[in-house]
């Protein structure tokens, strides 16, 4: 059986909610998804391409402190909230995953829970 590891962010709703930022079992790394909440703050208040910047800068820590790294994602799932933002979003992986090219998926929904928030992120990956 393999170990877990539960990666923890420090925000209050982790245990509220009773979630980790990411969970390692084994070579495989799921980041629940992410957004851009920075304490109190939204970053990138009112611009996609700045959110999802910044969500991929928080994934990424939370990858490292798993074990992993951007270069070891596989699968990214991308939740924005109207069609007009898909652009900046994708503009922001590209400029992360170019050269990965991890399976992709962006999904159009009514509302996050913040409606300053334009984009949730999370990611897989595998470390071998």
């Amino acid at each position: 059986m393999s170990s877990r590891m539960n990666v923890a962010s420090d925000t209050p709703w982790e245990d509220i909610v009773g979630y980790s930022r990411a969970v390692r079992v084994g070579g495989l790394i799921e980041v629940a998804g992410t957004t851009a909440v920075a304490g109190p703050e939204i970053i990138g208040d009112g611009n996609a391409y700045a959110q999802a910047a910044y969500i991929f800068t928080k994934i990424e820590t939370a990858l490292r402190s798993a074990g992993g790294s951007m270069a070891d994602v596989v699968r990214t799932r991308m939740y924005v909230t109207g069609s007009h933002v898909i652009d900046d979003v994708l503009r922001a992986h590209a400029e992360v995953f170019r050269a990965i090219r991890p399976a992709a998926t962006i999904v159009v929904v009514s509302a996050l829970v913040d409606n300053r928030l334009l984009v949730e992120i999370e990611v897989t990956a595998v470390v071998e």
